[in-house]
């Protein structure tokens, strides 16, 4: 892996999100629409439609389409416009596995899927998936981006995209903001903003020897703990298919060290990716999934192709019959 450009995966584009975070029911909220009006996004009306702010149009758009909930309908298609995907019919259709995002694990799945391939928010892999800090100012998440988009052959993003990025970065997943005055957030605040249940970023005065009034950003490498089981194996597996084409088994090191591994982007350390890993194993014996040691490190193993066990897994946790990639 250690031939892989820093950002190899993600698209090279910054801020196109407005600096909105995804907000609560914009997910169901587009889906729903593009169902009845693929071209919802291109009318003067769009936001009577859809019940936002003309600004924030934009921003419904961009974070369907991160998800990968939606995608550009294929042009000269019956349907020119924004379309569902498979997985976003999965999740949020009449009869989805959790159109109102009421599961828990729902949130640590979506947050996986943004940072897949092509993923759309590049700004987001690099702190999450690629540096792996757990402490850094604003201007050094700026810097650290910057750097690895340079070293993957793109041009430099600039300052005002990259702070658009953090800005929205820390408003999906930083805690609520407290008025002047107040002892709490406000509620509708709270509610409005899902991501931040995940409880995987705080803000902070920063240490040693910087400006008075620094902040950081402190991820809490350790908020995997929370991630359900499910989502743990399922995150396993569809890595384990990408990174190890045609292979029946994984190291445990692999799934939790490489850059975009489950470790990384959901924020686990390896006793909790073994310990999930050999509960589902142990849970569903006919999935043929199993924690072995090979006398070096522990590996994960797989009888049938990894992407169809994931769907598995995932489907028998929302009670489906069927999974997000179903064919």
């Amino acid at each position: 892996m250690s031939d892989r450009l820093p950002l190899e995966g993600c698209v090279p584009a910054f801020g196109r999100h407005r600096t909105y975070p995804p907000r609560a029911g914009w997910l169901l909220k587009v889906h729903k629409a593009v169902q009845e009006d693929p071209q919802v996004f291109a009318r003067a009306d769009a936001p009577v439609t859809l019940g936002v702010g003309s600004s924030m149009v934009p921003a419904l758009r961009f974070w369907s389409r991160a998800f990968g909930l939606s995608t550009d309908a294929p042009i000269g298609g019956p349907r020119p416009g924004l379309q569902p995907t498979r997985r976003g019919h999965w999740l949020l259709g009449e009869d989805g596995a959790d159109p109102y995002l009421e599961d828990p694990g729902s949130l640590w799945l979506l947050h996986w899927w943004l940072l897949q391939p092509t993923c759309q928010v590049p700004t987001w892999y690099q702190l999450f998936a690629r540096a792996g800090l757990s402490r850094m100012t604003r201007d050094a998440a700026r810097a650290g981006v910057q750097r690895d988009a340079v070293d993957s052959g793109w041009s430099a993003p600039a300052d005002s995209a990259l702070t658009r990025d953090i800005t929205a970065f820390v408003s999906m997943y930083g805690p609520t903001p407290v008025p002047r005055g107040h002892e709490h957030a406000p509620v509708e605040e709270e509610l409005s903003n899902p991501f931040r249940a995940l409880n995987v970023l705080r803000v902070e005065e920063a240490r040693g020897r910087h400006r008075p009034g620094t902040q950081e950003l402190v991820i809490d490498r350790s908020a995997g703990r929370a991630v359900p089981a499910t989502v743990i194996a399922y995150a396993c597996l569809t890595f384990a298919d990408r990174a190890a084409p045609g292979a029946r088994s994984i190291a445990l090191g692999r799934l939790r060290t490489d850059p975009g591994s489950p470790g990384r982007i959901l924020l686990l350390d390896g006793r909790t990716v073994q310990r999930a890993l050999s509960r589902i194993a142990e849970s569903d014996p006919g999935l043929g999934l199993a924690v072995v040691d090979s006398g070096n490190e522990p590996a994960v193993t797989f009888r049938a192709r990894p992407d169809v066990l994931a769907d598995q897994v995932l489907a028998a946790h929302y009670e489906l019959g069927r999974g997000p990639g179903y064919r």
